[in-house]
């Protein structure tokens, strides 16, 4: 009898082995918590068709031949090599290079440090009026850049003040106002998630209004502001409306337009180069920007712990 029950299953074993990948395949296709599989491909998908242009544009950077479309060697050829022109020896392209980054440089300089005067003005401030700024930050948010770059051209083309102030002034003024709504964002979005309650307990202890925002607030939104500046500069160089309405000659004019204005001809894989430099210092940039951060939060991790431990003693 104990033979008999112990055998039942072992003959029963296989009918439902066969029957457990049909019921395994419907339970993980209704399971919510599963992989998602299919999410995950549309993302790689999505990645490699979009990378995969700028990896070829870069590759042809590095042709020896004159070719863009076909490979003819590995070359620094177009970076220096050629003594015409390679972007080192090319004056107009090292130009747009240079006043590519000198853009970049200029605005996130001005931009980041009025986005986040301005997102703690808006932060502290109640009632219709800084409603209506929020609004006009918003607005330069949302405007289409082709629209703002229209404004900005006639603004300083009928102006009194501005007149005749087409070129560096102009665009850096331009990009400012488009740049602007940026670090105010993300800025407010951070101080959301600080509250008000260090600020207070550091002027409970006696520190001033100004010493409580330069020495408790400053800190925390370190995170927000590399971000904004991160982000400002690499979509400054990058930028291509406001800048070609309002440059004036060929020394005004950035990588992308002087990629816009030479890919109409017969251009060499040296502008594939000049691309491939503005985007290094773009992931130049992103690098900088994230070890300074880690650097700053190791710094406060370093310093909490440091002062729990004084705590304890």
């Amino acid at each position: 009898m104990t033979s008999t029950q112990v055998a039942a299953p072992a003959v029963a074993a296989p009918a439902d082995h066969a029957r457990a990948p049909r019921r395994s395949l419907m339970g993980w296709w209704r399971d919510p918590w599963r992989k998602p599989r299919l999410l995950e491909a549309f993302t790689w998908g999505y990645l490699l068709w979009s990378l995969a242009p700028v990896a070829i544009a870069v590759l042809f950077s590095f042709n020896a031949g004159k070719s863009r479309v076909s490979w003819q060697g590995f070359s620094f050829r177009w970076y220096w090599g050629d003594p015409n022109l390679s972007v080192w020896h090319d004056p107009s392209l090292h130009t747009a290079l240079r006043y590519t980054l000198f853009l970049g440089v200029i605005v996130t300089a001005v931009t980041v440090p009025l986005g986040v005067a301005f997102a703690l003005g808006l932060d502290r401030w109640r009632g219709r009026l800084p409603s209506f700024w929020n609004f006009q930050m918003l607005l330069s948010f949302v405007v289409p850049e082709i629209v703002l770059g229209i404004a900005v051209f006639f603004l300083v083309t009928n102006v009194g003040p501005l007149r005749n102030t087409i070129g560096t002034t102009s665009q850096v003024l331009g990009l400012v106002t488009f740049q602007l709504s940026y670090p105010v964002i993300i800025v407010r979005a951070r101080l959301l998630t600080i509250g008000k309650e260090y600020e207070e307990a550091a002027q409970d202890l006696g520190a001033s209004p100004l010493g409580a925002l330069r020495r408790v607030l400053l800190p925390l939104l370190y995170p927000a502001i590399f971000a904004s500046t991160v982000l400002v500069f690499a979509d400054v160089i990058d930028d291509f409306v406001i800048v070609r309405y309002l440059s004036s000659t060929a020394a005004t004019e950035p990588v992308a337009v002087k990629i816009y204005n030479t890919a109409r001809g017969a251009p060499t894989p040296a502008l594939n180069a000049l691309a491939t430099c503005l985007l290094a210092a773009s992931l130049l940039a992103v690098t900088v920007g994230y070890l300074a951060y880690r650097f700053v939060s190791r710094g406060e991790g370093e310093k909490a712990g440091i002062d729990s431990f004084a705590s304890q003693i």
